[in-house]
């Protein structure tokens, strides 16, 4: 746009001479200056012929003068500076301005633009009020800018007083512009000379609030920092729309000025391959629609991401798609692929961060060694090595700011390029070992909770590094949705654990998590068991390595792998007899006696079961004696064994009063228990004893259970509403696995 005629102006001639002397365009001196074409232009022109001692001095910058250079040219611009009689700002009448073109500070419309449909629906909405603010908020590079200028170049039509424009560059490197330079700005643009034009920002402020009054105007202020920038430069009449982009939500606003907000987020993978088409062409794009598409979600549909990628394979039209999708499938690389000189995902997250609190900053570092998808305020805690009020102030902190997401009450989550971009951040020692002991804790927690009465699973690291809370769970079902919620980011837990060489912490976790192997038992368990089989190994860790290889052995029986059970089961009862854990050889006896019982081998299994009672009670644990007792129960029950079956049954049913508890061992007894007594000829309380078992196992959502006692009562009994529940219980088991 280097279209400017100087005027005859002392300082316009100076300027445009100086910059054609450097060989600049009008763009290219006004981006280096930090001023907007139309300021710069104005300049030249004549029309603005005393600017600003700061603006004066950015343009020496800019083009390069010397010391006696930029001296001229501050002299020249003093030349042209009112210098009225008054002592404070007057704001001269409005009509005291003659008529001008409807002013047009609009950069150009985005190119390449495209989807949006409901964004734009909801710009539109929000304008449709008397005297709207518009708050566009989202994340760095997410399109704020494009939306909000395709926007209005589409409804121009509907400000016929102008449409003006300033980029408050509250997350640029150059600076923020001075309040009272954008307010000179508006006034040029509307007409007002340069003379007339207070020299102090509320003045300023003042009588662009007069001008705007009867116009139809729309105002655009993109990049806002916070409220306290926005508000002096609202026009306030009631005709003029004002939209504002933040990367920020900018709360204060929605307070004071009703501001409407308008999330941006990223585009769906649709919309994402059409922005690269509409940058690369269709042809291109529609001869590699899969890696089209991987593209996409490597970028994760942010449109800064995509276009750096387009303009990388633009600059190469002899390079495909699928092979930019398989160098940006490196992790190692993603972020230094997505920059193109000083333009790129990393630049903008960077800017963003740059205006956070320092230890905002730190804790959004800290984040990126957490190994999982989502965190909470404890996990964040951890990470950081402070306490969770203080790591859920800085989680709200990064969320307003858009480095993270609340994807569910007191859950957060960050895109895939921001947290590859914290990974790259120093976040000092032990962040991974602090939260990996988090876990471990928080867990065994989870499993007091869960399943009370238990013996710990372990001794804690000697290494240990102890949060500063632990989460409470007031009952079971706290526990119970801990897990469920937690089980995908305790499995990146086991494996960034393992990838660190932290053994004892990756065979830690993994046994954890054995109340939920135990309720969800064909959930396909057997890889992670078998990495922490690998850790415990590596650890050197006999007690590890035995409870591993007993849990293990139990979901293998339940997978119908019983010779490969056998082996682990066998190899987990001697390792404890060796390691004198008596606790430890009785549950490995107790699950080989459930792999011999799948082979037929009754007599085994019951005599494993009664030497397991023997040294449960040798070491006074009533929990596994319990536990023994109810295997034992079963194996006289399919033995046909009626009374030792219900002898037994009956005894570990009288270890304590658990009604309501409703755990798996207290479920099972009382099914072995009821087939015991229908197998006695006592047909009414074995079936009351099977529905109570079967309503015990509903309610806990221990479905298998529920399967199996609902299978034996409709054997005995067949009822349609039986019938209905047992359907119900198989779908949700099926559904589940």
């Amino acid at each position: 746009m280097d279209t400017g005629t100087p005027a005859t102006g002392a300082f316009g001639a100076l300027l445009h001479a100086l910059r054609t002397r450097a060989g600049l365009t009008q763009e290219e001196l006004a981006h280096a200056a930090g001023v907007s074409v139309r300021a710069l232009s104005y300049m030249e022109r004549g029309q603005s012929r005393g600017p600003q001692r700061r603006t004066v001095r950015a343009l020496a910058v800019a083009l390069g003068l010397d010391a006696a250079g930029a001296r001229e040219l501050e002299h020249t611009a003093s030349l042209g500076r009112s210098r009225p009689a008054r002592t404070h700002d007057t704001v001269p009448p409005p009509a005291a301005v003659p008529d001008a073109v409807a002013p047009d500070l609009l950069p150009r419309a985005p190119r390449a633009f495209h989807g949006r449909a409901a964004e734009l629906a909801a710009l539109s909405r929000a304008a449709a009020d008397e005297a709207p603010v518009c708050l566009i908020i989202g994340p760095a590079g997410v399109g704020k800018t494009a939306l909000v200028l395709h926007w209005a170049h589409q409804n121009r039509a509907g400000f016929p007083d102008g449409c003006l424009y300033a980029d408050l560059r509250g997350f640029g490197d150059t600076g923020e512009p001075a309040l009272i330079e954008v307010l000179r700005e508006f006034l040029l643009a509307l007409g007002v000379p340069d003379g007339r034009i207070p020299q102090s920002a509320n003045g300023a402020a003042a009588l662009f609030r007069s001008h705007a009054a009867d116009r139809r105007l729309l105002v655009v202020l993109d990049n806002a920092r916070d409220s306290e920038q926005v508000r002096p430069l609202l026009p306030g009449g009631r005709r003029c729309v004002t939209v504002v982009t933040s990367r920020h939500r900018l709360p204060g606003l929605i307070v004071t000025d009703t501001a409407r907000p308008v999330a941006v987020d990223v585009l769906a993978p649709e919309d994402a391959t059409m922005l690269l088409a509409g940058v690369l062409g269709t042809e291109r794009v529609h001869a590699e629609p899969v890696a089209a598409r991987r593209l996409a979600e490597l970028c994760g549909g942010l449109p800064l991401a995509l276009r750096v990628a387009a303009a990388r394979l633009a600059g190469r039209p002899g390079r495909s798609l699928g092979e930019m999708a398989a160098e940006l499938s490196d992790e190692t690389r993603r972020l230094a692929l997505l920059d193109v000189e000083d333009t790129g995902v990393r630049a903008a997250l960077r800017l963003t961060l740059q205006q956070l609190p320092r230890h905002v900053a730190d804790q959004f570092a800290y984040l990126g060694r957490h190994p999982a998808t989502h965190v909470d305020r404890y996990a964040a805690a951890a990470l950081a090595g402070t306490d969770p009020a203080a790591a859920e102030e800085c989680l709200e902190r990064l969320a307003v700011a858009h480095l993270v997401t609340e994807t569910a009450p007191g859950r957060w989550a960050m895109h895939d390029l921001v947290r590859l971009y914290a990974r790259s951040l120093d976040a000092g020692p032990h962040a991974l070992e602090r939260v990996l002991d988090h876990y471990i804790v928080t867990a065994l927690a989870a499993v007091a909770a869960a399943e009370p009465g238990n013996e710990e699973c372990f001794p804690l690291p000697a290494d240990h590094l102890p949060p500063a809370a632990v989460r409470e769970f007031g009952d079971r079902s706290a526990a119970v949705a801990w897990y469920a919620a937690e089980r995908d980011d305790l499995t990146l837990a086991v494996a960034a654990s393992r990838a660190a060489g932290l053994h004892g912490r990756t065979w830690r976790i993994v046994l954890t998590l054995w109340p939920l192997i135990v309720w969800r038992i064909r959930d396909g368990w057997v890889p992670l068991l078998e990495t922490g089989l690998e850790a415990a190994r590596a650890d050197a860790d006999r007690h590890g390595e035995a409870r591993v290889l007993n849990v293990l052995g139990w979901v293998l029986i339940e997978e119908g792998r019983i010779e490969e059970a056998l082996t682990h089961l066998g190899a987990a009862t001697a390792l404890a007899f060796r390691a004198g854990d008596a606790v430890a050889e009785a549950n490995a006896l107790i699950v080989l006696g459930v792999a011999q019982a799948a082979l037929g081998r009754l007599d085994e299994a019951a005599e494993g079961c009664e030497r397991a009672v023997e040294l449960a009670r040798e070491a006074g644990d009533r929990t596994i004696e319990r536990l023994a007792m109810q295997h034992l129960a079963r194996h006289w029950a399919d033995a046909g064994t009626w009374r030792r079956a219900l002898d037994t049954a009956t005894e570990a049913l009288a270890f304590d009063d658990r009604r309501g508890t409703a755990d798996v061992p207290r479920v099972l007894l009382l099914m072995a228990r009821g087939e015991a007594l229908l197998g006695l000829g006592d047909e009414a309380e074995g079936i009351a004893q099977l529905e109570l078992a079967a309503k015990e196992a509903e309610s806990s959502g221990y479905e298998d259970g529920a399967v199996r006692a609902l299978g034996v009562l409709l054997r005995v009994a067949p009822d349609a509403g039986l019938r209905a529940r047992y359907d119900a219980a198989v779908a949700r088991l099926t559904t589940r696995a």
